[in-house]
């Protein structure tokens, strides 16, 4: 129980058995010949797996209890696919696919709807860092992942931004003992006045201006949302060059906009 951390209603998950490799190999060879009852033994000889992708939703957010459901979805997907004869671990093969269900689930499920074709393209980010992931044993850049599925920057950071969670405005953001400051104290007025329509006419200007590697790292750093090391990857020069770059197109739009 310790182990897992979450609570299932009408399970102790302590007592759940957990399969051996030699064992869960003995039952899929049943199965494919027609035994249902191997199918509910791997089943329930899995649902430790289930718990442990679930470690990282087990928050007052979620109902664990209707993401333990998704994730056994999930599961009795990867047993009916799975396939012995590659000689992986059945487990290697059942977390993304139980993964995937449940945070499928979970962006169905988010209080802010998001059109299906940011949802669609946000899951094929994710599915592809998670393959590159698994085969390089580390995140693949945002630029190679925009490449590769033939979109832009922008548009990635849209997408994935699109999963995170809202944040209500009365969420407290800073308390030093006194009066609670909460997000809507931060919130600005969206009513647009003359001088910020004048300062963002100054600011287009001032782009225009300044030299075309320094508009292209302001809009990489800013817009994009690129760390500094990313645009020094993509455009071969060291991140003391892209610190330059940035200040000194920071202070260049500074004097023209005065």
């Amino acid at each position: 129980m310790s182990k897992y951390k979450v609570d299932i209603t009408g399970i102790n998950t302590s007592e759940i058995k957990v399969l051996t490799n030699e064992e869960q190999m003995a039952l899929f060879a049943q199965l494919r010949s027609g035994d249902l009852e191997a199918k509910e033994k791997l089943t329930e000889g899995n649902l430790k797996l289930v718990l442990s992708i679930l470690r990282r939703f087990n928050n007052q957010k979620y109902n664990m209890d209707d993401l333990f459901q998704i994730g056994c979805v999930g599961l009795i997907k990867a047993i009916d696919n799975f396939d012995p004869s590659y000689g992986v671990m059945f487990s290697t093969y059942a977390v993304p696919l139980i993964l995937g269900e449940v945070k499928r689930y979970v962006r169905d499920n988010s209080p802010v709807r998001v059109s299906r074709s940011i949802k669609d393209l946000a899951y094929k980010i994710l599915k592809f860092k998670e393959e590159y992931f698994a085969k390089n044993g580390k995140e693949p850049a945002n630029e190679m992942v925009a490449k590769a599925l033939d979109i832009e920057e922008y548009q990635l950071a849209a997408a994935i931004d699109s999963l995170k969670d809202p944040m209500s405005i009365f969420e407290p953001i800073y308390n030093d003992g006194g009066d609670t400051i909460y997000l809507l104290d931060q919130i600005a007025d969206k009513k647009e006045s003359k001088k910020d329509k004048d300062m963002l006419i100054s600011l287009n200007k001032a782009l225009k201006q300044i030299k075309k590697r320094e508009r292209e790292v302001l809009i990489e750093r800013y817009i994009i949302g690129k760390t500094q090391m990313e645009i020094a990857d993509s455009l071969d020069i060291s991140q003391a060059q892209v610190s330059r770059i940035e200040k000194n197109a920071i202070n260049n739009v500074k004097r023209l906009i005065k």
